[in-house]
């Protein structure tokens, strides 16, 4: 991307009152979502320069890049906002665990055990999202 399409990319992004967007992490080669982070402005504006994704840490109020102190590196592969600009999806071709407790994603550490809903079953509420 050039600089120009970065800056637009990033210019219309709707930022929650926070000023963060969500950034959900998939694996380019298995499509496992990995993990979701926190993005504002200059964090989204390195992720698409840089080829690395980098967040912003809302604990530790900074940024910090995938795996710059876990060796375990996000390379950016691909990036979309959903259909109202207000979350980013990032493929990204992952190096080791994506999680920090070494879990491949950290949605494979507290899975959970819904009913499962069966396709076609209320009907009468479809078009509704």
């Amino acid at each position: 991307m050039s600089t120009d399409e970065i800056e637009r990319a990033v210019a219309s992004a709707t930022y929650g009152d926070d000023g963060l967007l969500p950034a959900i992490i998939q694996e380019e080669s298995t499509r496992d979502v990995l993990m979701l982070g926190y993005m504002d402005a200059e964090a989204v504006r390195r992720t698409l320069s840089e080829g690395r994704v980098t967040f912003w840490s809302r604990s530790r109020q900074e940024y910090w890049r995938k795996g710059d102190t876990s060796g375990h590196y996000q390379h950016v592969r691909a990036a979309a906002f959903d259909c109202d600009s207000d979350a980013l999806l990032v493929t990204v071709h992952q190096t080791g665990p994506a999680c920090h407790t070494g879990a491949h994603a950290c949605f494979d550490v507290h899975p959970l055990a819904p009913v499962l809903g069966e396709p076609g079953a209320d009907a009468e509420g479809a078009g509704d999202d």
